[in-house]
């Protein structure tokens, strides 16, 4: 309950419920032996009565023609006559003799609360809070209300006035709503829900992302044979965080709206990390390209700043139209509800990783290799 009292005041959090019921009565008769006894009726008597009243008695079957399945016929008493305790009390049930007793005379009705379900998981109780997060990142409203959390067993004060969300930053956060849970009680924000599988899935995504960095710098490694210049080549991966990270935020900025009274923003989703992922193959060809015309040029005879120049002037044209038949290519990819954080990963991604490799790819190769060629150029101008 405190935990729903919580999300319950967080800004943005509908729909809150727990998976604990609410208390359930129910009537048990209970019949007086020595009456029961006098009146020649047993316990089973009154049972098998009360049974055929409330959940019926099947009499007979009817045979409708054309139907393959017998039709049961039930009797059963009319719906507001077993729901009212008085009219129960009004049954008869037959003694042994042949009497017709009252089952009011024979004892009493009397109201108890119904067991409720107890969840377990590793061998401990558990009971679920669930709440919809509207227009908000789960992980925002999940911090704000850790943050807010006093130790077990402190006693909480409403706050009078507590923060907004658009006053909270990942520097500042909590909406200053104290709360706090009786000692002896463990809160897991997880849980088995949506949140549950969104941390799954971003830690799977991530392992395959790094998994996917390691392959393609193996491969790069025996395609060049060096190990430092493969890493010159994978600069271009993390180039594309430059144009992801501010695109998502750019586009809310442009495209937020309200509906139905909530934020409706653009959220770094599943989707988008698998797009980063294939960022990773795309991207990088636009090094592989400048590096192979660097090397191309010296070949030629010509000295490294040249041919690094004649590089970046050669391909500009070709690397920018590429990345445009891609982003195109993408942009219809957008209108779909569940992919369009691929297609804007994508998009952002591989447009700031195409301006900036033109321009990191190159100076970080004359960094690396143009002070060689200047040590070598050295002995050969004082020899003249």
């Amino acid at each position: 309950q405190n935990v729903k009292d919580r999300m319950k005041r967080e800004e943005d959090i509908e729909d809150v419920d727990t998976s604990a019921e609410d208390d359930q009565r129910r009537l048990v008769f209970e019949t007086d032996k020595a009456k029961a006894a006098l009146s020649g009726v047993s316990t089973a008597d009154i049972a098998q009565t009360m049974r055929m009243a409330l959940d019926g008695i099947t009499s007979t079957v009817l045979q409708v023609p054309g139907e393959v399945d017998p039709l049961w016929i039930d009797l059963r008493i009319d719906r507001s006559i077993r729901s009212a305790v008085n009219d129960l009390e009004e049954l008869y049930v037959r003694g042994r003799e042949g009497q017709l007793v009252q089952i009011g005379a024979l004892g009493k009705f009397k109201e108890e609360l119904e067991n409720q379900t107890i969840y377990h998981k590793n061998l401990r109780r558990l009971v679920y809070v669930f709440g919809e997060v509207a227009g908000r990142p789960p992980a925002d409203a999940i911090i704000d209300m850790q943050i807010d959390r006093l130790p077990d067993g402190t006693k909480a004060e409403a706050a009078a006035n507590p923060r907004p969300a658009s006053a909270r930053t990942w520097l500042s956060p909590g909406a200053g709503i104290p709360w706090s849970m009786p000692v002896g009680y463990t809160v897991t924000w997880s849980g088995e829900g949506e949140w549950q599988i969104t941390l799954d899935v971003f830690r799977d995504l991530g392992l395959a992302f790094a998994a996917a960095q390691v392959l393609i710098f193996v491969l790069l490694m025996f395609q060049t044979g060096s190990r430092l210049l493969p890493l010159v080549m994978m600069l271009a991966i993390p180039l594309t965080l430059i144009g992801i990270m501010p695109g998502f935020w750019l586009l809310n900025v442009i495209t937020n709206k309200t509906v139905g009274g909530y934020p409706d923003p653009v959220f770094l989703t599943a989707t988008a990390m698998i797009g980063m992922i294939a960022l990773s193959g795309i991207v990088i060809r636009n090094s592989v390209v400048l590096i192979d015309f660097i090397h191309h040029g010296q070949a030629e005879g010509l000295p490294l700043r040249e041919a690094i120049i004649r590089s970046v002037a050669v391909r500009t044209r070709p690397i920018i139209l590429t990345a445009g038949t891609t982003l195109l290519g993408n942009w219809v990819i957008t209108l779909d509800p569940i992919f369009s954080g691929l297609a804007w990963a994508i998009i952002f991604g591989i447009l700031a990783s195409t301006i900036f490799t033109l321009l990191v790819i190159p100076v970080v190769y004359w960094l690396l290799y143009g002070g060689k060629e200047t040590e070598a150029a050295s002995p050969s101008q004082s020899e003249k």
